[in-house]
């Protein structure tokens, strides 16, 4: 029972520092869907709509809404896939990587200026032990 109630509280505790961070870099005027295409693409690099979908676990349909406000917004851009000109690469403009790397200083500055200010050196000591514990559960 007691790692039922751990788990429970763990998993309470990491949304609300999700939620905490996530207030931290203003990302509230984008969607989970497009923050989580725009994830997608820094980390797997070009690709095209109908991958971004089955990636995504969505349908093209409703895939191409996203990426059109995304490309709107000056986040994406399209380009002719090499391979296949019929279909379009979509990637990460320079301005959405510029963007993603201020807000994730601002993630990092909050949160460390939390740990120095509410917690002693000492239980910055026990919340980093508590993190290589918490690792080990995500290990493969």
């Amino acid at each position: 029972m007691f790692a039922s109630t751990l788990a429970q509280d763990l998993r309470a505790l990491l949304g609300k520092l999700k939620r905490r961070l996530r207030d931290q870099a203003h990302v509230g005027d984008l969607t989970p869907s497009q923050v989580s295409v725009l994830l997608r693409l820094e980390k797997d690099g070009p690709a095209t709509a109908s991958s971004l979908a089955r990636a995504e676990g969505m349908r093209p349909q409703s895939v191409a809404p996203v990426i059109a406000t995304l490309e709107s917004a000056g986040l994406v851009d399209g380009a002719p896939d090499p391979t296949d000109g019929r279909q379009t690469l979509f990637s990460l403009t320079d301005a959405c990587r510029r963007r993603a790397e201020e807000k994730r200083a601002a993630r990092q500055d909050w949160l460390t200026r939390v740990l120095q200010a509410r917690l002693s050196r000492q239980e910055q000591n026990e919340v980093a032990r508590a993190v290589e514990l918490l690792k080990r559960l995500v290990e493969d």
